[in-house]
């Protein structure tokens, strides 16, 4: 079986990569816009649907498109629009907790799984000058809630409960334990 990644994102790559998941790249072309007031969970399980279903799936493939996205206090934190919507999400996530939500689907020519990983994590208090910093950096530009938990945003999480892959942008491990359960 060949798992086709409906995906551009490195992270995504990089993280099969490392756990030895052999694939290709088959990028899904999605509007990642919420519907109305979508529902965060139903948002992500929706766009990894849309994402699996926009490329080709022929026999013998698995695609597997994925969404994350960061929510606090409700709100759908996407990827920042530009600096100052950066440091607005940077400031809703400071010193407190927030989810962060990967939805996943699976596709086969003959069968579909969609599932969601949820993880939550803790931020410290960030000061003007953490924000401005990090935002001058360029980290946070292209990331869900506008941070990269494996880089330089690192030093401003104490605690996590959860998948730490899922953070990055991939549940791996639940990746894995579905394409185990299609293979049967």
């Amino acid at each position: 079986m060949v798992l086709v990644l409906a995906s551009r994102s490195p992270r995504r790559q990089e993280i099969l990569r490392r756990a030895g998941i052999a694939f290709t790249v088959r990028p899904a072309d999605v509007d990642e816009t919420p519907i109305g007031r979508e529902d965060p969970m139903e948002h992500v399980r929706r766009l990894a649907f849309d994402k699996a279903m926009a490329v080709e799936c022929a026999e013998g493939e698995t695609v597997l498109g994925a969404d994350t996205v960061v929510v606090a206090g409700g709100e759908i934190l996407g990827k920042p629009s530009g600096a100052a919507d950066a440091a607005r999400m940077l400031r809703i996530l400071s010193d407190r907790d927030h989810e962060v939500l990967t939805g996943i689907c699976l596709r086969t020519s003959r069968r579909q799984v969609v599932d969601v990983e949820a993880t939550r994590v803790w931020f410290r208090p960030l000061s003007d000058f953490d924000i401005d910093a990090y935002i001058a950096s360029g980290e946070p530009m292209d990331k869900a809630g506008a941070y990269a938990i494996q880089g330089l945003a690192s030093k401003f999480i104490p605690r996590i409960e959860g998948c730490f892959f899922n953070v990055v942008g991939l549940p791996v491990a639940m990746v894995a334990a579905h394409l185990e359960d299609l293979s049967k």
